[in-house]
């Protein structure tokens, strides 16, 4: 059961006026008429009287509908303000020596609707918040288009079908792989095959080591190739000089 109550052309701001109604929102109605009879504003009576219409308005509907409702039990489901009409309610107020100075008068509407259904449970209330725009603790923002579904794709798929594929190599071909040194190949072959190996690749470093120095080193002969060029030479000068 639900029942409405509003009051319209209020003198006052809408600003002030909600700075009151926040400390009703949702709470019983008891609980609301104390509130705004303890309230030092001045937007506080009005409310108060609002509040006692929407409770009027509540009985006599379900007098109406032959429901039976207890007004102890009704809460404040919804309240607000709205700006009223301003336009052209200038006036002006006397200042020294004279001048004036200009005011501006503010109106507001107020409604509240109280209820007979039971409250939700606040923890429910956070609880769809954070499904809506994400968990504020932790500073997530909520994600949108493509991202969102990534983000629900990864979601969806369970840790334990991401383990076997990790583990797909089992231990066995591991063991395998890491033992498959030539062992083998150095227990089938004898003591004796590996000395003749040996015994070869010594005697072929030495014989390429003899090319090399062959190949470095001059024949007498080629040394010598310069010198009878060199003895006519001398024996020409000699004669040159005994004449």
């Amino acid at each position: 059961m639900e029942a409405i109550a509003k009051t319209r052309h209020l003198k006052g701001s809408p600003r002030k006026a909600r700075l009151v109604i926040d400390l009703i929102r949702g709470r019983n109605v008891s609980q609301a008429l104390n509130i705004l009879k303890f309230t030092d504003k001045r937007a506080a009576d009005p409310i108060a009287k609002t509040l006692r219409s929407a409770i009027a308005n509540a009985t006599y509907q379900a007098e109406q509908q032959n429901i039976a409702i207890d007004p102890d039990d009704l809460w404040v489901k919804t309240c607000f303000v709205d700006m009223g009409a301003h336009k052209n309610r200038r006036r002006m107020r006397p200042a020294p020596q004279g001048r004036a100075y200009r005011e501006q008068r503010h109106y507001c509407h107020i409604t509240i609707l109280v209820s007979s259904d039971e409250k939700p449970n606040v923890k429910d209330i956070k609880e769809s918040k954070n499904g809506k725009e994400g968990d504020k603790s932790s500073g997530e923002k909520p994600l949108k288009g493509a991202k969102a579904a990534k983000k629900a794709q990864t979601q969806e798929t369970p840790i334990e079908e991401l383990a076997p594929k990790a583990a797909e190599t089992p231990v066995e071909n591991v063991e395998k792989a890491t033992t498959e040194t030539p062992v083998e190949a150095s227990e089938n072959t004898s003591p004796e095959a590996t000395n003749e190996t040996f015994v070869e690749q010594e005697a072929k470093n030495e014989a390429e080591a003899a090319d090399a120095k062959d190949a470095t080193s001059q024949t007498p002969a080629e040394k010598n190739e310069t010198k009878p060029a060199d003895e006519a030479q001398l024996d020409k000068n000699e004669e040159l000089e005994r004449q």
